[in-house]
């Protein structure tokens, strides 16, 4: 069989010669992306590990913006997201790291606008699967299989269980709970992984809870 280049393979769907370094980076970038909402300005890559040794040559580059760019795992334009990514005005700084992580395929985004920023760090654990690890510093363990709901809040008395009677009132089952505060009294993150996306009412709806500072959900990739 005769290919074009070292991207145009069958896979599982997929565009990209290995699922951990193409399809997981994408998947990892299309988390960053919803997470964050918009396009960003900036953003910065950090690379660890396998990723910073053969980012170029696996195209774990190129997966990651195209990810940023909302494009799936099996998109062709991944192939010219670097490009498409200057067109519209973001500005990429990829960046090698000689520090060791749990996971050799770590990469961790810093998103920028002029208005807010955003970081995440996720791993890619093979087969296109991913784990975020953490998120605005906050040390977590969302796989982006379920749809899981991140409340970002002040540590005060009250502020989970308001947030669970929410989700008690819509009858929505929690798989599993973490909560994470930097220390006693200051910002923490709630994060429930779901068995079913939410209705988009209930975000506003915890946004209004006294402490709460922003919400987010992370749909599965």
């Amino acid at each position: 069989m005769k290919f074009k280049s070292v991207f145009e393979i069958i896979g599982p769907t997929m565009v990209g010669p290995s699922s951990s370094h193409t399809a997981g980076a994408v998947r990892i970038g299309l988390v960053a992306r919803a997470l964050f909402g918009e396009l960003p300005e900036q953003v910065d890559i950090y690379l660890y590990g396998s990723f910073m040794e053969t980012y170029r040559g696996h195209g774990t580059d190129v997966a990651l913006v195209g990810g940023l760019l909302g494009y799936d795992a099996d998109d062709n334009r991944i192939i010219t997201s670097l490009k498409t990514a200057e067109n519209k005005g973001m500005k990429i700084d990829f960046i090698e790291m000689s520090e060791e992580k749990p996971n050799p395929n770590t990469a961790v985004l810093y998103l920028q606008t002029k208005q807010k920023s955003l970081s995440i760090e996720g791993v890619s654990i093979g087969g296109g699967k991913i784990e975020i690890t953490a998120i605005n510093d906050f040390p977590i363990s969302v796989s982006g299989d379920y749809p899981a709901l991140l409340v970002f809040h002040q540590d005060t008395f009250g502020t989970i269980a308001r947030v669970t009677n929410i989700l008690l009132n819509e009858s929505i089952n929690v798989g599993a709970m973490q909560v994470n505060r930097k220390e006693k009294g200051d910002s923490a993150l709630m994060m429930c992984e779901l068995d079913e996306k939410p209705p988009i009412t209930i975000l506003e709806e915890m946004r209004q809870i006294d402490g709460v500072t922003d919400v987010y959900l992370m749909e599965d990739a």
